[in-house]
Parts: C-alpha cells; sequence; structure tokens
C-alpha cells in the first residue's frame, strides 16, 4: 500500500472548484461523462463510467471532501481528501490519497495528474 500526496493550482475560487467536484451536472462538464454523486455522507458515487467508485464520508463545503474509494478485495480503506486552499491564483487544492494498492499506484498517480485534476485545471484554464 502506498500513500500520495499533492498540490494543484486551479484559477477558480474555492467554492467553483468545491462545487465542480460534487455537483454530477458540473462533473460532467468537465469530464465528458455522466456522474454519480451527493454531498450526503455515507452516501455512494461513481465517476468515469463507474471507473471510480466509493463512499463520500464528509464535506465541509467550499473546503473539504473526504470518500473511501474502492479496490476489490482491499483489507485497509483507501481514503481520499481534498481540501481547497484560498489563494491569489484561485485555489491551492491539497490531495492526500492513502492505502493505494501497489498494483494500482501507477495508474491512480498518473489519473489524478491527468484526468482528475488535469481536466479540472483545463476546465478553468479557458
Amino acid at each position: 500500500m502506498k500513500d500520495f500526496k499533492k498540490y494543484y493550482q486551479i484559477t477558480a475560487p474555492p467554492e467553483d472548484v468545491y462545487h465542480a467536484l460534487t455537483n454530477p451536472v458540473t462533473i460532467r462538464l468537465w469530464t465528458g461523462e455522466p456522474a454519480e454523486m451527493s454531498t450526503e455522507p455515507g452516501s455512494e458515487f461513481s465517476l468515469w463510467d463507474d471507473s471510480i467508485v466509493g463512499q463520500n464520508i464528509a464535506f465541509e463545503e467550499g473546503r473539504k471532501i473526504v470518500q473511501e474509494w474502492y479496490f476489490g478485495g482491499q483489507s485497509e480503506k483507501s481514503i481520499v481528501t481534498i481540501t481547497l486552499h484560498p489563494n491569489k491564483q484561485g485555489t491551492s487544492v491539497e490531495l492526500h490519497h492513502s492505502n493505494i494498492p501497489d498494483v494500482d499506484f501507477e495508474e491512480i498517480t498518473r489519473g489524478w495528474n491527468s484526468n482528475y485534476f488535469g481536466s479540472l485545471i483545463d476546465f478553468y484554464r479557458d
């Protein structure tokens, strides 16, 4: 199991980034895919045609998202914490993803950088 931590810069205020990560309509705008998402703790979510599935654990409006991502047969929970920090350029996103299975680590980190936050950065760039 491995952990991944990284910061991303997005040129939008934290409130906008929060809604882009939690509103299924907005998620579809920047991913191009339908999404199942709710800000209700305990609800399940699905992104990228079930490529990412899990359970929503906690939310702080405009500031923080905590989720459990499912990996088949994993004994330890894989927890994703996204914290949004306002700054002069918009938002600094702090990502911490714990307990990523070794076999999935490269694909997951590449996905965070290109598909997930790469797409969101591009969405707000224009």
